[in-house]
């Protein structure tokens, strides 16, 4: 017995019928449960609680063991029958519901079983069990049941008469301070009885309870207001706890007095008594029916032998009031009033379901759409929802006019229970949903791309405004904003769902628009890759380099925003964690995985803050497979990745017969015949620690500071990340898991993941079909993707509130502007995400290739290959290749040509295209650029795979102006000798003038 509710009087007043000086003890019972416990269950509490430390941590199943050897004048009663008790456990705080855990009174309720012997607690005084309560302070707040009366009395009066009280008492004051303390967890915290017991024959003692082991456990996250349990929960799970239980023996009546609970007794005068230890083996607190069991227990410190009978009159208050309080709580929830007579078994039942939905969660939490051409009313298909869809075969990704369709971001909503459980996806048909998303577009608006700000080589860099002509009143019609969009139902669609209302300095510049599907869920649908200067500005000023990217009194329709929904279960409003949506430029290659995708680099991002957790045992085909397959996945668009990792290849990574060599593991005590192989392969890579820029180490993929620096720099090519080489050298250790089966399958669709796994597979699959490195500035996103301050969650964009401005950035944006606390790497609003690509994403699709370096290699190092092909099997070469009536070498020598993607805008070597005449073209037919997709190809063969990757073209629907280009590369490719035509340049001219740009 506690408080009423917290350590704070009541501020409303309530009349108190009895008084403390006739019956302090009636008197209690009458305030603590006909009035506070009995005024909760009035108002609707359910089930029925303790009124006090109702707030429950968690129950755990344990054993009392007392110490072998014991000397006899202490081997009384408890501790003198057995040397064993079964236990269960209670903890708990001494606050209400609605109230967090921080600085709140902790306490344990302790019952054991098979003790011996009546019990001094009516009518059961021959049950088994024996009771024992400590809390977290070795006083209480007031000496006896007379000041705990009149204490309470005044707290429900009203708060004029607590705080009178406590004035004329300030040693209460103090004491009641005191106890609001810090508790970082309740099994690292000393608890003790607070009030005295006999210890046999005219010896009196307090019980302590002291950590003796604790299982590790997570930092303290003292804004969670349900820490404690988490704790408790993550440490038991962990390991098992031990503490010693103690008992302080009176040596002195006058400084350690019986009924005087405000006075200590000195440890220094009578040291504690280890006569006992307190065992909580390793378990999961919220296993089916561990909680409830606990909640229906019934704790009394008079559940005792006589020989430990409590002493005092808070004792005796503890006696009436827990006893009445027990009867009222069972008896309103239905539950039996007897002690159990044996201990519920320690036994791990089957999970059960609570289907009941307290909060919902928008899935992807970042979900991808794509730009596209086509005007068609269904000229668009869903993005990726699994990791290994279905491929995307010839011609799916074009409508029948040969125009690209968008690719739309579907989101989803699940339901979750208490637990955090997915119970299952919400739709109309089981709940009332409103989606509404914000779509804008902030380019013109933002700083220049020059280079990652994040980087070193950003150091002494300051980047002005775009378009820095237009005055700061102006500036907001060079945002484009149609505002919030709201949709409900199934199959919706129209004119009313369009973000069409948005302008760029008065010129309307539709964004997209929003569907439903057949099931409700939400489509995000973006532009339809319109780029343009409505003042007719050029694209790129070759006399103004920086002009690459920031093209002045421009705009195009990429855009972001957040996805929220509202939902109401049977008339009831449920939380909604929100999700963004975010529109990028067209997948040219949509089955070729980046090398490391979007998705790695957030989940590397949250496991080095904490967030996630470092993978305790290394998967072969998790961690270590995908860093060695999408190496060769690349040999679909670029040549040099071809040579060395695609199909025959020396490092064939989608060769069955590679893989089980790199996934074996020999048995303990065997010799490793492939340990050297897998060094020989991790020393391949660039490492994370890299001081070099070595263009040979893998992969062959720039770094985020290449071009912005005429100095050697080792960020000028990708190296592993963090993560990845810790996971890739457990590998090369033999320290992983062989996890690999060439028969494994995986989903290819939604339906096919378990329910549990589904939101963490759409999170994953929206990412994963995206680009992380090189930020120049990239294709989808860019760098500051990869900083923990711009999420409120994994995979949840930190979202700033609604009528608050962003700050005043000034006119130049510098490093230590960028990444200040409370810069533009924090919250995000609409258009914040891809403000910082580039303007128009045309110019930059057409520039970041490979073949800079010619004279070392025609096509390496590349820079986004994996979105932006560099070499592609075009059709012709492709037809050879099936056709088994050519000769083999023929064949062959077809497989191992290719065609340089952006053939039909770089000109002819007579007549090269200058580089903003290329950046227009890409403007004016991006969508007739090849699509590289898939192709059956040829079963059970040494030299070709069973699926070809190869391009597709728009077909007969290009424009005039390319028709005849498109013609000429339509044909199989001729033999090229010298480098600088190997890697697609028109002339050297044409070469320098592409590396002013990209290297200025």
């Amino acid at each position: 017995m506690n408080k009423p509710t917290t350590n704070q009087p009541h501020a409303q007043s309530q009349p108190v019928p009895c008084q403390c000086e006739v019956d302090p003890i009636g008197c209690l019972k009458q305030m603590f449960v006909d009035m506070v416990q009995l005024g909760r269950i009035k108002a609707g509490q359910c089930p029925a609680k303790r009124p006090v430390f109702l707030r429950l941590h968690g129950v755990a199943h344990g054993r009392l063991e007392v110490v072998p050897d014991l000397p006899e004048d202490l081997r009384v009663g408890l501790f003198g029958q057995r040397m064993v008790y079964p236990a269960w456990v209670r903890y708990s705080s001494d606050i209400p519901d609605g109230v967090p855990d921080l600085k709140s009174t902790v306490g344990i309720g302790i019952k054991l079983f098979d003790v011996a012997g009546d019990k001094m607690l009516p009518p059961q005084v021959q049950a088994p069990t024996l009771d024992i309560l400590l809390q977290n302070m070795d006083v209480f707040f007031v000496n006896d049941a007379h000041d705990m009366c009149a204490f309470t009395r005044a707290s429900l009066t009203g708060a004029a008469a607590a705080n009178a009280w406590l004035k004329a008492h300030p040693e209460t004051q103090r004491i009641l301070d005191v106890m609001k303390k810090v508790v970082p967890s309740v099994l690292e915290t000393d608890l003790w009885s607070v009030i005295p017991f006999r210890f046999g024959e005219q010896r009196y003692c307090k019980y302590k309870l002291e950590p003796e082991l604790v299982p590790p456990g997570p930092v303290p996250d003292y804004d969670d207001p349900d820490y404690l349990r988490i704790d408790l929960e993550q440490r038991l799970n962990n390991g098992e706890a031990r503490f010693r239980f103690m008992v302080q023996l009176q040596t002195d009546p006058a400084t350690m007095p019986l009924d005087k609970a405000m006075v200590p007794w000195s440890e220094e005068a009578s040291p504690p008594i280890h006569v006992a230890t307190l065992i909580l083996p390793r378990q999961d607190i919220t296993a089916r029916g561990q909680a409830n069991y606990g909640e229906t227990l019934a704790f009394n410190p008079w559940r005792t032998l006589a020989v430990h009978e409590p002493v005092g009159s808070i004792a005796e208050a503890r006696k009436v009031v827990y006893r009445a309080s027990a009867e009222l709580r069972r008896d309103v929830n239905g539950e039996p009033l007897g002690e159990p007579i044996v201990p519920r078994p320690d036994t791990v039942w089957p999970a059960a379901k609570d289907t009941r939905v307290v909060r919902a969660a928008i899935y992807p939490g970042i979900g991808i759409a794509r730009v596209g051409n086509s005007k068609a009313p269904d000229g668009f298909y869903i993005g990726p929802e699994v990791t290994h869809p279905p491929l995307t075969l010839a011609g799916e990704t074009r409508d029948d006019t040969g125009a690209i369709m968008r690719q739309a971001a579907r989101f989803r909503l699940y339901g979750y229970n208490a637990a955090g459980e997915v119970v299952g996806e919400l739709t109309p048909d089981n709940a009332e949903i409103v989606w509404q998303a914000h779509l804008v577009n902030r380019k013109a608006q933002w700083f220049q791309f020059q280079v990652a700000m994040d980087i070193p080589e950003a150091a002494t860099v300051a980047v002005p405004l775009r378009n820095p002509h237009v005055g700061e009143a102006a500036r907001d019609a060079l945002a484009i904003d149609p505002g919030m969009r709201r949709i409900q139902g199934k199959s919706t669609s129209g004119a009313a769902y369009h973000f069409d209302t948005g302008t760029f300095q008065g010129v309307p510049v539709p964004l997209g628009e929003l569907r439903t599907d057949e099931h409700g869920h939400l489509l995000v649908l973006g532009g339809l890759g319109v780029s343009a200067s409505p003042e007719g500005m050029p694209i790129y000023d070759p006399a103004n380099p920086s002009s690459f990217n920031n093209a002045n009194g421009w705009y195009d329709d990429i855009s972001d925003g957040p996805v929220k929904a509202a939902v109401s279960i049977n008339g009831q409003a449920i939380p909604v964690d929100s999700a963004w949506a975010v529109v990028a430029p067209p997948n040219y290659a949509p089955d070729v995985i980046g090398w490391r995708t979007l998705y790695d680099l957030l989940v590397d991002t949250y496991v080095e803050c904490g967030w996630l957790p470092f993978p305790e045992a290394v998967s072969f085909t998790r961690d270590v497979l995908p860093a060695l397959q999408r190496l060769t996945n690349l040999q679909w668009v670029n040549k040099g990745f071809a040579a060395l990792f695609g199909r025959g290849g020396q490092f064939d990574f989608n060769d069955p017969t590679l893989i089980a060599k790199l996934a074996y593991k020999p048995a303990q005590g065997q010799g490793d015949p492939y340990a050297e192989l897998r060094q020989v392969i991790f020393n391949c890579f660039r490492p994370a620690s890299n001081t070099v820029d070595d263009v040979r180490l893998w992969p062959w993929l720039y770094g985020d500071a290449e071009g912005s620096s005429k100095k050697p720099t080792p960020r000028n090519n990708l190296a592993l990340s963090d993560v990845r080489s810790a996971l890739l050298q457990r590998w090369v250790r033999g320290d992983f898991v062989n996890d690999w089966s060439p028969d494994y399958s995986p989903p290819q669709t939604l339906a096919e993941v378990p329910l549990p796994d589904q939101p963490a597979m759409l999170d994953q699959a929206a990412l994963h079909f995206c680009l992380a490195d090189a930020f120049h500035p990239g294709c989808e996103l860019t760098w500051p993707m990869r900083h923990a301050s711009l999420y409120r969650a994994p995979f949840r964009i930190r979202e700033r509130p609604e009528g608050v401005a962003e700050p005043d950035y000034g006119t130049t944006l510098t490093q230590s502007i960028a990444l200040k606390p409370g810069g533009p790497l924090y919250a995000q609003g609409p258009g914040d995400l891809s403000r910082w690509m580039a303007l128009p994403w045309q110019g930059d699709t057409a520039f970041c290739r490979s073949g800079y370096d010619h004279e070392y290699d025609p096509y390496l190092p590349s820079f986004w290959p994996a979105r932006v092909p560099n070499q592609v099997l075009s059709d012709a070469d492709y037809r050879i290749v099936i056709n088994d009536a050519l000769p083999r070498e023929q064949r062959i020598a077809a497989f191992n040509r290719r065609a340089n993607w952006l053939r039909a805008l770089l000109g002819t070597p007579g007549n090269p295209t200058p580089a903003p005449q290329v950046m227009m073209l890409m403007v004016q037919h991006f969508a007739q650029l090849g699509i590289v997709e898939a192709r059956p190809g040829v079963e059970n063969d040494p030299d070709f795979p069973p699926v070809i990757f190869v391009e597709s073209l728009a077909g007969d629907k290009v424009p005039p102006l390319l028709q005849a280009v498109f013609a000429a590369a339509a044909a199989p490719a001729e033999p090229v000798q010298d480098t600088l035509s190997r890697a697609g340049w028109a002339s050297a001219e044409q070469l320098e003038e592409f590396l002013r740009i990209v290297r200025p």
